[in-house]
């Protein structure tokens, strides 16, 4: 019985929950901080801080959005991104703090065993700026 190939060094680490997350638009406002959580870190989530700066349409989604600032800058100051990519800084709301916690039962278990930061490949800023999970990229948008 031949044996699966080995798994890509770089092929991003499944996504259990970001994909199916039920989260609105009204849930976020201007003003907000948030992160996107992008993989791990010295055994923590780690992710991007970003400020929500206004309304903005998702096109990879064709859903509405919100256009975020980056403080740190860099090559992207801002991009537009998905709700159910964001969790709440600036708050604790019991829908942010139910889906931190099923990533760090998920992320940590996983990943427990190392110390370097792990970037589990989820994410990629399209052309226009737009902030897009591996699982709604199609069509080439």
């Amino acid at each position: 019985m031949s044996q699966p190939p080995p798994t890509s060094a770089f092929a991003p680490t499944t996504d259990p929950l970001t994909p199916d997350r039920d989260i609105t638009h009204a849930h976020f406002q201007a003003g907000d901080t948030v992160v996107v959580l992008k993989g791990v870190a010295g055994g923590e989530l780690w992710g991007d801080a970003m400020r929500v700066v206004a309304p903005s349409w998702h096109t990879p989604t064709d859903e509405d959005g919100w256009r975020l600032r980056d403080a740190t800058g860099g090559a992207q100051s801002y991009v537009t991104a998905h709700p159910r990519y964001l969790v709440h800084l600036s708050r604790r709301c019991p829908d942010c703090l139910i889906y931190l916690r099923a990533m760090e039962d998920t992320l940590l278990t996983r990943f427990a065993d190392r110390d370097e930061l792990i970037d589990c490949g989820w994410y990629t800023t399209t052309a226009l700026g737009q902030l897009v999970h591996i699982a709604d990229i199609r069509n080439g948008r």
